[in-house]
């Protein structure tokens, strides 16, 4: 398997087809936001619905990661005091090989 593929895939999908299946509607509506504004640019009269514009406002608020956390793991790094839990990755790891495996079998 390589990196960054999902296992319940076929392997013979490209990449860029893979990132387009694996889009939210959050992130459908982003680029929708963003096409939109090149067509604007472009002189093509565009119009946008409201609730394109409202997934376009929940994408943009909604965090996918806790910024404060970011913040002290790269304080710890920088000050040296970061340190791996060895024994909890390898279980997460072990986890997530049990759930491909047992996909794959059922």
């Amino acid at each position: 398997m390589k990196i960054g593929q999902k296992p319940e895939l076929p392997g013979g999908l490209p990449q860029a087809a893979l990132a387009k299946q694996a889009k939210s509607p959050a992130t459908a509506a982003e680029g929708a936001t963003k096409d939109a504004l090149k067509a604007s640019a472009a002189g093509v009269p565009v119009t946008v619905s409201t609730a394109a514009r409202a997934l376009d406002q929940t994408a943009r608020t909604t965090g996918d990661f806790d910024a404060g956390k970011v913040k002290a793991v790269r304080a710890a790094i920088d000050k040296g005091t970061f340190s791996v839990n060895a024994e909890a990755i390898a279980d997460k790891m072990l986890t997530n090989a049990q759930e491909i495996l047992s996909r794959s079998r059922g």
